[in-house]
């Protein structure tokens, strides 16, 4: 009866981050993905068809509403494999096998568009084809999420050094919307890859080339953006020349510039801020391959409840 109760409340939004009627859209959306993906396993390694009647053979030991929860609260609190083996009566391995099955299914569910139900964003080019078609304002930043030093025989070991933070870091690019949504977090690289490399590497400046239409408000890290593309790119202001001998109305002027402009776009730090409620994106101790798949707590379904609301932040 404990261990019933303790399953039950494993469910509640406290432990899992998700309102009971998302985990219930949850069940029913993945549930049947989860059994094909197993089933194409099966079927590759017998090489055919099952002989067996539906139903034979041996059972699982986690059902896939446990497997989930397990999953989600992994992902929300860092609960280790082992002390959530024992809620399940189950071993610590179990628990892992389970994860790494769940985890993927969450990454591929793809960002939900705010106001428009049933859709969502997979890739850097769906967004910015929404940000064209809904007229959304994007806001860009990175985030940086530390991680385990690499092994000393690993290359690019010093890559992981990010100069900001002094730490063994992996970032992301974040795109939010005027209310601090996440439309998009992605584009991974090593935390000493500047951003604006990033946005080179993956592409965003060519998104803004090919959507004239789309705007976008960033920070000091991405002025070469702003430079290219100086009617849809919003970045601080520079600090104009002989500063300290300038009037004072101009180094007022310049001032309230500024604020305008990070008043504009620091909702997408509040995306960021939301993010790092999770246990796991406060410091990632798993395998830097499967980082990828960890920010699929952010999915739709999954995203945070608190979003940003101030007046600031609307939408002129």
């Amino acid at each position: 009866m404990r261990i019933k109760q303790a399953r039950a409340a494993m469910a509640h939004a406290a432990f899992c981050g998700v309102a009971r009627q998302h985990l219930g859209e949850l069940i029913e959306e993945l549930g049947p993905r989860w059994e094909a993906r197993c089933e194409s396993a099966r079927h590759k390694r017998r090489r055919g068809a099952g002989r067996r009647q539906a139903g034979a053979g041996p059972k699982y030991e986690l059902v896939f509403t446990d497997r989930l929860l397990a999953t989600l609260i992994h992902l929300r609190t860092g609960l280790t494999h082992e002390a959530t083996g024992v809620i399940c009566e189950v071993g610590s391995s179990t628990i892992g096998r389970a994860i790494s099955e769940i985890r993927p299914l969450l990454a591929e569910r793809g960002f939900a568009i705010p106001d428009r139900p049933g859709l969502r964003l997979h890739t850097l080019e769906d967004v910015f084809a929404c940000a064209a078609a809904e007229n959304i304002a994007l806001r860009i930043d990175g985030a940086e999420t530390q991680v385990r030093r690499p092994r000393a025989d690993r290359p690019g070991r010093r890559g992981f050094v990010s100069g900001k933070r002094r730490q063994n870091t992996i970032k992301t690019t974040t795109i939010s919307d005027h209310q601090g949504r996440t439309l998009w977090s992605g584009a991974m690289r090593p935390g000493r890859m500047h951003d604006q490399t990033c946005v080179r590497t993956e592409g965003v400046a060519e998104q803004f080339r090919l959507r004239p239409s789309v705007k976008a408000e960033v920070d000091e890290s991405y002025r070469g953006l702003a430079n290219e593309f100086p009617d849809q790119v919003s970045a601080p202001p520079r600090k104009p020349e002989d500063f300290d001998e300038a009037p004072l109305t101009e180094r007022y002027g310049w001032r309230e510039q500024r604020r305008r402009q990070s008043s504009r776009r620091i909702c997408v730090e509040h995306a960021n801020a939301e993010h790092r409620q999770r246990r796991t994106l406060q410091r990632y101790t798993g395998r830097r391959e499967d980082y990828g798949d960890t920010p699929g707590h952010r999915r739709p379904g999954l995203r945070p409840r608190r979003q940003a609301r101030h007046p600031a932040h609307a939408e002129h």
